[in-house]
């Protein structure tokens, strides 16, 4: 009796040493209170420096008061969540914060003249224009580097994960590595010096001719290194369970690789992909050294100058008109509603693989 009862007091003790739920976020509530109103009114020391002094005050109250109620370890505990959970708030703020602007400022020219109307005859004068062009030049663009590069990158990682066994696979490995770090303006020189000055004169009556064709290899070349690196750790995080079973039941590696391997890790494959892509689209100095730029419309990427929406930004950012920023914030909004419709769309086509259900 005198064991259940010891047990039993223990028990409340425990429980009583713990604060409430609602602690944490009265404890915040009130760091803002004093800190932004304090500081921000009373001091006149902006709202940057008001919350600085807030999440000082909050972590100073928090470990204090926990470490009175519940006792050092569980203040410890306590200090640690709320620094990861202030390290998620400084992440996710500035992604916010890039998201409202740029939803706020580019809704002004979101309409139908922008999306069917290129810049051509459009001086600084002019209110109209629009990113016809450039959106299309975009997806061109894009979309010949994504066909040139995915069918490479995914045939590198495979060797390098299923087949490659010698100093090639190390190599491989090496130059990409060494092709991560490379800045775009590198590879829009390269294409410049390669494809524009010494292959496209061949074609051309011995001129050199700007293309989105070229402008697509340039891309492509920034796209490769993360596409084979992001499809060699998915392909590494196969189990090798599948791949002996399926041995087992007779199916030559070949066979294993295309409906087994490459299905499994299809997902965390699209997400490497989708992230090569959000780069390409976003480049600005491989487009402007090798497809020169248009102001009208070109929907043959193989001939003729090609602009970009990442181009159409920039040039609509330095032009001395009244109108351009607006123009430049909706092709800037354009720009993420694509990439972010590419992406839902790849997810939904990736769901739809038997072996990831």
């Amino acid at each position: 009796m005198t064991t259940l009862t010891a047990a039993t007091t223990t028990a409340v003790q425990l429980k009583a040493k713990r604060l409430p739920k609602y602690a944490p976020w009265a404890i915040a509530a009130g760091a803002l209170l004093v800190g932004l109103g304090g500081v921000t009114f009373a001091a006149d020391g902006g709202p940057v420096m008001g919350a600085i002094v807030a999440a000082l005050l909050y972590f100073v109250a928090l470990i204090t008061i926990a470490t009175f109620v519940e006792g050092g370890r569980a203040a410890r505990n306590r200090a640690a969540s709320a620094l990861i959970g202030s390290a998620f708030v400084l992440a996710v703020l500035p992604l916010l914060s890039v998201a409202f602007t740029t939803i706020s400022r580019g809704a002004d020219r979101f309409d139908a003249d922008f999306f069917y109307r290129s810049m051509n005859g459009i001086t600084a004068l002019n209110a109209g224009g629009g990113a016809y062009h450039a959106i299309l030049g975009t997806l061109e663009q894009v979309g010949i580097a994504v066909l040139i590069t995915v069918p490479l990158g995914l045939a590198g990682a495979i060797y390098v994960v299923e087949y490659g066994r010698g100093k090639l696979a190390k190599w491989i490995q090496f130059f990409v590595d060494v092709m991560t770090g490379i800045p775009s303006i590198v590879a829009g020189l390269f294409v410049l010096a390669f494809w524009v000055m010494v292959i496209s004169p061949i074609f051309n009556d011995g001129r050199p001719a700007y293309s989105g064709f070229a402008a697509a290899l340039a891309l492509s070349v920034l796209m490769l290194p993360t596409i084979v690196r992001s499809a060699e750790e998915m392909l590494r995080l196969v189990p090798t369970s599948l791949r002996e079973g399926s041995y087992a039941l007779g199916v030559p590696k070949w066979r294993t690789i295309l409906k087994v391997v490459i299905p499994t890790a299809l997902p965390g494959i699209v997400t490497g992909v989708m992230l090569a892509v959000a780069r390409a689209a976003g480049e600005t100095a491989p487009v402007m050294l090798v497809a020169g730029g248009a102001f009208a419309i070109n929907g043959n990427p193989f001939a003729g100058q090609q602009t970009s929406l990442s181009l159409f930004i920039y040039d609509q950012a330095s032009t001395a008109s009244q109108y351009a920023p607006a123009r430049a914030w909706t092709a800037a909004l354009t720009l993420v509603a694509l990439v972010l419709l590419l992406t839902i769309v790849a997810k939904l086509v990736a769901r739809r693989s038997k072996l990831t259900r």
